[in-house]
């Protein structure tokens, strides 16, 4: 049972870190990555779809990111879905393949992207404090019921807290490399 609530929280915490991970690479940093375009659906013939399963995407240059439909059909509506997702990223379509240059950063936008990112991190370790606070109230519970002891009670918790403690330095450690990225000139 004990180990059932270890392996819980564990697989809680890797899908929170993974979460951050994925939120972070669409922080847009001033260099081309295609992870800023995840999530960007576009209306492909009435039904939203995914960018990168209507065309493939590369990052030929540090500042430009390509996009080449399969569909030619395709080109008006992924430009318009960029266009019209919150990234500030202008499109130039050729007829051929769509290139979007990625503008540098000014330093005021620098600074907000690290403020967003520092409260995007707080609320990452605040929900794995929730994962510590409901595995620490199950080993409770088992205490309560006799199927663990006292002397068990308080080697689970630190074992718990040992997780959470190394948990929230990966994400303030995933939070340091980002902020050093976007504030790189």
């Amino acid at each position: 049972m004990v180990n059932d609530i270890m392996n819980d929280m564990k697989a809680s915490i890797a899908k929170t870190i993974e979460a951050m991970k994925t939120a972070l690479q669409k922080v847009r940093t001033g260099r081309a990555s295609i992870g800023i375009l995840d999530g960007i659906m576009v209306d492909y013939y009435g039904t939203p779809t995914p960018l990168n399963q209507l065309a493939s995407m590369a990052v030929p240059e540090a500042r430009l990111i390509t996009i080449q439909p399969w569909d030619k059909g395709a080109m008006a509506p992924i430009e318009k879905a960029i266009m019209k997702s919150e990234l500030g990223l202008m499109p130039n379509n050729d007829g051929k393949i769509i290139r979007i240059p990625i503008p540098p950063l000014n330093e005021e936008r620098r600074r907000e992207l690290v403020k967003m990112i520092k409260k995007n991190a707080e609320d990452y370790r605040i929900e794995i404090r929730n994962h510590r606070r409901d595995a620490n109230a199950m080993l409770k519970d088992l205490e309560k019921d006799k199927e663990i002891n006292k002397d068990e009670l308080k080697v689970y918790q630190d074992k718990v807290q040992e997780l959470t403690d190394s948990s929230i330095k990966q994400i303030d450690e995933l939070l340091a490399a980002k902020e050093k990225e976007i504030m790189e000139v």
